[in-house]
C-alpha cells in the first residue's frame, strides 16, 4: 500500500498536537487565559440610611364609651299618693328642686299640734321663773318644767321633718331619664320616682391591657372623639388597679368637660392618649423584614461593609413609616435591597436619598 503524499502531513499534524495535550498534561502546566476574560467578581450594592433613635410619645388609641357621672334613682322616704310631678324625662334639674309631691296624709296636722304643744310647753316655762326667783317655788322644779319645754321642741322638729318627707326633692344637678310613676300612685317608702344622671362632666371609660397600663396614671391628658362627630379633651381621673376576670384589661376613667349637655350617656368614643416616652427610632415601614426563623427586624450594614440582622419591636404604626424599638443610634439601616441580602454577606453601602 502507498501513501502520497498529503496523507503523510495530516497523520503528522495529528500526532503532533496529541503529543503537545499530552506534554501538558505531565508537567501540569494549565493553559494561559486571556486578560480580557478574566474579571473581578462585583459586590451587591444597598441603600442604606442613618438610624436616629429619639425618646418618642407613644399614642395609644382605644374604643370606649361615655358614661354619667353620677347616677341616682330617686325615691320616697314616707307613705302617700302622687299628687303633683313636676318635671318629665329629659327635664333638665338642680339639686334641691322638687320633684314629686306626696299627699299630707295628716303630716300639717301633727305640725300644727306639735307647734301648739311648744307655745303652752314655753308659756309654763316663763310663768314658773318669777316665783322660783322670789323663792315661792323651788328651784328643782324649773328643771322639769324645762325639760317639757326641750320635749315638746323635739316633738316640732320630728314633725316637720316628716311633712319635708311628702316632697320628693333632687339630690343632684342632672336631667331626668325615667319617671316610672303617675300622678295618683300609692307609694311606701323606697318606691322609686325618678332616675336622674349627672352630665357634666361626662365619663369616657376605656378598657386597656396589661401590656398597656403601666404607661397611663391620673392627670394625663387624652383626644376624644365620639361617634357623633364631636371633639374634646378629657384628663385621665382614675386608672383601676385591678384587672377584670373576663377581659384581663383595666378600666380607665377620663373626664371631658359636657356644660351644654351635648354628650350624651353610652355613645361610642374613641380615645386618643399620649403615653410614657420611650427610646425608639422611625423607620420606612418596607424596611421590615424577616429573618430566616422569622423573629421581625431589619437589616444593617456595619462599618467594614457586612450585612447584620437586627430585631426589632413595635413602638407605634404611623401608615408609611413605624417607630421601632431595638436600634442602635447612627446606625446604617438598609432600606433598598435587603430581601436580596443575607446576614454575613459583603455589600457596598450606598447612601440613599430619601429620609
Amino acid at each position: 500500500m502507498q501513501w502520497n503524499s498529503s496523507r503523510i502531513v495530516a497523520v503528522g499534524l495529528v500526532a503532533g498536537a496529541a503529543l503537545w495535550i499530552v506534554s501538558g498534561w505531565l508537567t501540569g502546566e494549565a493553559p494561559v487565559q486571556k486578560q480580557g476574560d478574566k474579571q473581578a467578581a462585583k459586590l451587591f450594592a444597598v441603600s442604606v440610611v442613618p438610624v436616629t433613635v429619639e425618646p418618642h410619645s407613644r399614642v395609644l388609641t382605644v374604643s370606649g364609651r361615655s358614661e354619667a357621672d353620677r347616677r341616682t334613682v330617686l325615691t320616697v322616704r314616707a307613705n302617700g299618693t302622687v299628687t303633683q310631678i313636676n318635671v318629665r324625662r329629659g327635664s333638665r334639674i338642680k339639686e334641691g328642686d322638687v320633684v314629686a309631691v306626696l299627699s299630707d296624709e295628716a303630716r300639717e296636722a301633727n305640725v300644727n299640734q306639735a307647734r301648739a304643744r311648744v307655745e303652752q310647753r314655753r308659756k309654763e316655762y316663763e310663768a314658773r321663773l318669777p316665783l322660783v326667783a322670789q323663792g315661792v317655788m323651788p328651784r328643782l322644779n324649773l328643771a322639769q318644767y324645762e325639760a317639757d319645754l326641750k320635749n315638746a321642741e323635739a316633738g316640732l322638729a320630728a314633725a316637720e321633718a316628716e311633712r319635708e318627707r311628702g316632697l320628693v326633692l333632687a339630690p343632684i344637678d342632672g336631667v331626668v331619664t325615667d319617671l316610672p310613676v303617675e300622678i295618683g300612685q300609692a307609694m311606701q317608702p323606697g318606691g322609686a320616682i325618678a332616675e336622674i344622671v349627672a352630665l357634666d362632666p361626662m365619663l369616657v371609660v376605656i378598657d386597656v391591657s396589661e401590656r398597656r397600663i403601666g404607661g397611663i396614671k391620673p392627670g394625663d391628658l387624652a383626644k376624644v372623639r365620639l361617634a357623633n362627630g364631636m371633639e374634646g379633651q378629657g384628663e385621665v381621673r382614675f386608672v383601676s388597679s385591678r384587672a377584670s376576670l373576663q377581659t384581663r384589661t383595666y378600666r380607665v376613667d377620663l373626664s371631658i368637660a359636657n356644660k351644654d349637655g351635648l354628650i350624651p350617656d353610652g355613645i361610642t368614643a374613641e380615645v386618643a392618649l399620649k403615653l410614657a416616652a420611650v427610646p425608639a427610632s422611625r423607620v420606612p415601614r418596607s424596611a421590615l423584614t424577616f429573618a430566616a426563623d422569622g423573629q421581625l427586624g431589619v437589616r444593617l450594614v456595619d462599618a467594614p461593609g457586612v450585612v447584620q440582622f437586627a430585631p426589632v419591636t413595635l413602638v407605634e404604626d404611623e401608615g408609611q413609616y413605624l417607630w421601632v424599638a431595638g436600634l442602635t443610634d447612627r446606625a446604617s439601616l438598609i432600606v433598598q435591597g435587603q430581601d436580596f441580602v443575607k446576614e454575613g454577606q459583603q455589600v457596598t453601602a450606598v447612601p440613599s436619598g430619601k429620609p
